[in-house]
């Protein structure tokens, strides 16, 4: 038997009736596995707790609570998201620039020595980094990756069950 894109079509056209819901699992696993490489590589990570809001952990747990793992239906595609609505999200995936920028009202209490703020102070501070840019993480496109090699695997796997 010749073993072409059109007889490969051909075999993957008459099993397709046999997938029934085999698709939507393999979405929905694919989704799973993107959330959890996103949560992985969304800091913290390992003890490394540097940085603004790192310690809550408030980005990582969103992963699981805002994507759509469910598989749904839009006419012939099977639509699942992968999502963080954390404001900002999109600042530790792709980077970010540090400008430095007076607060007005940041002031460094005499008696306390400590950082306090009050809108209604007379006075301000210059805030900032010697750090200029902030690398990016780079979870969704990791987790984009995962998805499609989970999928892809699931999917070799399940036309070879199909075929014997």
């Amino acid at each position: 038997m010749v073993y072409n894109l059109r007889s490969r079509a051909e075999r993957l056209r008459k099993v397709a009736a046999d997938y029934g819901g085999a698709l939507e699992r393999l979405a929905r696993d694919g989704t799973l596995r993107a959330v959890e490489k996103a949560t992985e590589l969304t800091p913290p990570t390992g003890e490394d707790l540097a940085g603004t809001n790192t310690r809550t952990g408030e980005l990582k747990q969103h992963w699981a609570a805002d994507s759509q793992t469910q598989p749904q239906r839009r006419g012939r595609e099977i639509v699942t998201t992968l999502a963080n609505n954390m404001e900002y999200a999109s600042y530790v995936n792709d980077g970010h620039r540090m400008d430095r920028h007076f607060v007005p009202g940041l002031y460094v209490n005499p008696e306390s020595k400590l950082l306090e703020y009050d809108p209604k102070a007379k006075v301000g501070l210059v805030v900032g980094t010697k750090t200029k840019y902030v690398k990016g993480e780079f979870m969704t496109d990791k987790a984009k990756e995962a998805y499609q090699k989970t999928v892809l695997d699931l999917l070799d796997k399940e036309i070879e069950r199909t075929l014997k």
